[in-house]
């Protein structure tokens, strides 16, 4: 099933996210939607809040061959199928990180930073930990621990951001941020009220998974 994907401007996506406490076959389903959500918008990791769930959770691709790039966007991606694109984009293993906190940092890197919910805006030079450890639990509750290097960091690293209410470019240096602000205003309005007529469709409306 496929979830709608919350827009900049939805207050869900500045909220720190609760703890998961419940590990059932409703945080199974809700795991593998959120895969299937993920691969539908074309994207490498996708939070809870993101579908307007408030709960620690994300999933994301690791992706080796393609080391620290993004999948190829000039490939029809809406004409290929969940295998399929695992299989354009090098895809090794797919994380399902309930509660996930990152124990140990180091080094950097610098790479390209875009949002399922900031849509068509980028930041080309992100700073982010080189190598990350993250502790989590799988969606049956066992606890895990998981070391990640570049690309695969870089996602870990963004999509915890999202469990904290924190959006990629809340990361950039103030004055670049400030620009980043600036040079965006017009699209990142049009995100706000995009988000606000959502919303108002949400409450006349409860929001149902389309199945596909």
């Amino acid at each position: 099933m496929i979830y709608p994907i919350r827009y900049y401007g939805d207050p869900v996506l500045r909220k720190v996210a609760r703890p998961v406490t419940s590990f059932d076959d409703e945080l199974e389903a809700l795991s593998q939607d959120m895969l299937e959500t993920m691969y539908d918008a074309n994207g490498v990791g996708l939070a809870a809040p993101q579908i307007g769930l408030s709960k620690r959770l994300f999933v994301a691709l690791q992706i080796e061959p393609l080391g620290d790039e993004e999948p190829d966007e000039a490939e029809d991606l809406a004409a290929l199928s969940p295998e399929e694109k695992r299989k354009r984009w090098g895809v090794v293993a797919e994380h399902v990180m309930v509660n996930p906190e990152i124990t140990s940092r180091s080094g950097e890197q610098f790479a390209q930073d875009g949002c399922l919910s900031v849509p068509g805006l980028f930041v080309g030079e992100m700073r982010r930990d080189f190598e990350v450890t993250v502790r989590f639990q799988d969606a049956t509750g066992e606890p895990r621990e998981l070391g990640a290097e570049g690309h695969f960091a870089h996602v870990i690293q963004h999509e915890l951001d999202h469990l904290d209410g924190v959006l990629f470019f809340d990361r950039l240096p103030e004055e670049a941020r400030r620009r980043f602000m600036n040079e965006h205003r017009k699209e990142l309005a049009e995100m706000q009220r995009e988000a606000k007529a959502m919303l108002k469709q949400f409450r006349d409306n409860p929001p149902l998974a389309r199945v596909t």
